[in-house]
């Protein structure tokens, strides 16, 4: 079965100057795309002790999920007195189970693993999804891919997407993941090469991935289109993968 996956740091529905909150375009631009699973990165859970400008909703990933995917999960990982954000993953098949993982290793940057259990209509075992984003610093990055190794070993033989905002853009964290997982990152896999995310606006670093283990990846690409440069200060990377 084949399916087409999205992995979008989404800046807390600003642009990238946070000048502007634009999750209502975020969100027609989502749906044009019409993916199977979203993975979100930086999506707010709740703000509502100070409103946004424009902005009576707290959940970002619910008013983003709609109508178009029905089931999801959220993360809550930095936590502070005006709200929370998180990952998000949001899908068009049912949630069987999921799990929210603290990987942080400083107080200033409170870090999480998203964990979904998803059932797929024609496929035998259920399909693993993991949403992250790591640290800035190396060190911390480094002690961050350890515990991403041994969360997604616990997974055994089952099929897995392990995506997010590795900020790997000296590629020292991806090598050993793939190695270590028995995994391949789909960009270096179909392309030779990490894909360039950000800024958005002038993408020259590396920073997000997508790795998939027992499935086999069939396109990859960093949307960079002109709306997609407004949006976010990253850029989306929209695969497709084959299950088999």
């Amino acid at each position: 079965m084949k399916l087409r996956i999205l992995s979008y740091n989404i800046h807390k529905g600003f642009t990238i100057t946070n000048q502007d909150f634009i999750l209502a375009m975020i969100r027609v631009a989502l749906r044009e795309l019409d993916a199977d699973i979203l993975f979100l990165q930086e999506v707010l859970g709740d703000h509502s002790e100070v409103p946004i400008t424009g902005w009576n909703t707290a959940s970002q990933f619910e008013f983003l999920a709609d109508s178009v995917w029905p089931h999801y999960s959220y993360g809550k990982n930095a936590v502070y007195q005006e709200g929370h954000h998180g990952n998000a993953i949001l899908s068009k098949f049912p949630i069987a189970s999921w799990s929210n993982h603290v990987i942080s290793t400083n107080r200033l940057e409170q870090r999480g693993l998203l964990k979904c259990h998803v059932q797929i209509p024609g496929i035998e075992k259920e399909l693993v999804l993991a949403n992250t984003h790591l640290d800035l610093t190396q060190y911390g990055r480094d002690k961050q891919a350890d515990m991403l190794i041994r969360h997604m070993l616990e997974e055994g033989d089952s099929p897995w997407i392990l995506v997010g905002d590795f900020n790997d853009w000296n590629k020292k964290v991806s090598p050993s993941i793939e190695s270590q997982l028995s995994s391949k990152e789909v960009f270096r896999y179909l392309h030779g090469n990490y894909p360039k995310t950000f800024p958005s606006f002038f993408p020259m670093l590396s920073l997000d991935r997508v790795f998939v283990h027992k499935i086999t990846p069939i396109s990859a690409v960093a949307l960079s289109d002109k709306k997609w440069r407004k949006l976010s200060d990253h850029l989306p990377l929209l695969v497709e993968i084959e299950i088999n």
